[in-house]
Order: C-alpha cells, then sequence, then structure tokens
C-alpha cells in the first residue's frame, strides 16, 4: 500500500538503456524495476504500485501512448514521464494533456531527468496520502452541490460532457462549470486521481 517502497518504472524496449538508467538511479539510492514492453508492465501493474513511471514514447507492439490510455482506464495515478526522440514533441505534448506529468528528450543530461523523477516521486507521494485521508475527502464531496453531485458521478462513470448534458438535460458549458467546479473542490486536476479519492471513500 502507501507505505511500499517508491519504485521507478523504466518501460522500454532497448535493454541498454533500462540497465544504464537502472544503475543511474541506483547511484542515488532509488530503487527501480525494468519492463521491456508495455504488454509486460500491464501484467505487472497493480493500483498498489508507488513511484513512477519513466515511458518511452516509441517502441514496437504497444507504445507508451498506447500504454499511458490502458494505465487512465484502470484509474491508475504512478506519474508518467515520457522519454521521447527529436520529432515526437507534439505526441509528448499531447501525452501531457492526458495526464503525464512531463516528458524529457533523448539525448537527456542525468541530472535533468532525475531532477524530473524526483519530482514525480514526490507527486506520487502527496496523492497516495491524499487517498489515506479519506474524512477530508468525505468533507471535500459535501461542499459538493446535489447538481455537482450528479455531475461527478456521471464522470466517475466514464461518461463524456456531451452524454452528461443530454442525461441532465442541461448544456454542455453547464457541464463544464460544474466539473470545474468538483475539480477545484475535490482539489485535484485529475480525473483519476478524483475516481480513486470517490471509490476511496466508498470501500468498505
Amino acid at each position: 500500500m502507501a507505505d511500499q517502497a517508491p519504485t521507478v518504472f523504466i518501460v522500454d524496449d532497448d535493454e541498454a538503456v533500462r540497465e544504464s538508467l537502472g544503475l543511474l538511479l541506483e547511484s542515488v539510492d532509488q530503487g527501480s524495476k525494468g519492463f521491456a514492453s508495455g504488454t509486460e508492465f500491464l501484467d505487472a501493474y497493480s493500483n498498489d504500485m508507488a513511484g513512477c513511471i519513466v515511458l518511452d514514447i516509441r517502441m514496437p507492439g504497444m507504445n507508451g501512448m498506447e500504454l499511458q490510455k490502458k494505465l487512465n482506464e484502470l484509474n491508475s495515478i504512478l506519474p508518467i514521464i515520457f522519454v521521447t526522440g527529436h520529432g515526437d514533441v507534439p505526441m509528448a505534448v499531447e501525452a501531457m494533456q492526458h495526464g503525464a506529468v512531463d516528458f524529457i528528450q533523448k539525448p537527456y543530461r542525468e541530472q535533468d531527468l532525475l531532477d524530473k523523477i524526483n519530482q514525480a516521486l514526490n507527486l506520487d507521494q502527496q496523492q497516495r496520502a491524499s487517498l489515506q485521508e479519506k474524512q477530508q475527502i468525505i468533507k471535500r464531496i459535501e461542499t459538493l452541490t446535489p447538481r455537482e453531485l450528479e455531475v461527478m458521478d456521471m464522470m466517475i462513470d466514464g461518461n463524456a460532457n456531451k452524454v452528461i448534458a443530454i442525461d441532465l438535460g442541461i448544456s454542455q458549458r453547464t457541464v463544464e462549470i460544474h466539473r470545474s467546479r468538483v475539480m477545484e473542490k475535490m482539489d485535484t486536476h485529475s480525473l483519476a486521481h478524483l475516481v480513486r479519492m470517490v471509490m476511496a471513500t466508498r470501500d468498505n
């Protein structure tokens, strides 16, 4: 659970990259684990994993963005740092829009990558701590209006704004306003984090 030692999960099809990054992290006493493909990582994945993912954007089979999509579907809150080649910046920007915390271009300075990893590990720690603060989450939910609660429940079920608007008989713009208020009152910027927070209050 949250007291699990944070691990940097390196997902890259290049064995030499996995090994060199593993050695770099070992040199600063940071645990890591390498995976040769997105599929291999998904097979090992569980919601209890703590740490962050350093993910190559271009891989054969399942690429980095496809893995990110799968993890979003699983409501993973593991921060993702994408490693990109020169031509991949537009893809990396799209990945950030889907919740990645950062990206770094090859070739990169080792210290720059370590700094980004430390920021991601800190973010993961904060998000996991907030998941444990069930009482605080309940208090935040109690600040929502009945309509905001309806919108939040539909967001959690994965409904798009258009669907929410039709079901509730309101405009998409109104849904967007309710949605932003829900995120503000729940003190999160991530839908996956919102889902996990609300589910934490409904467990047991």
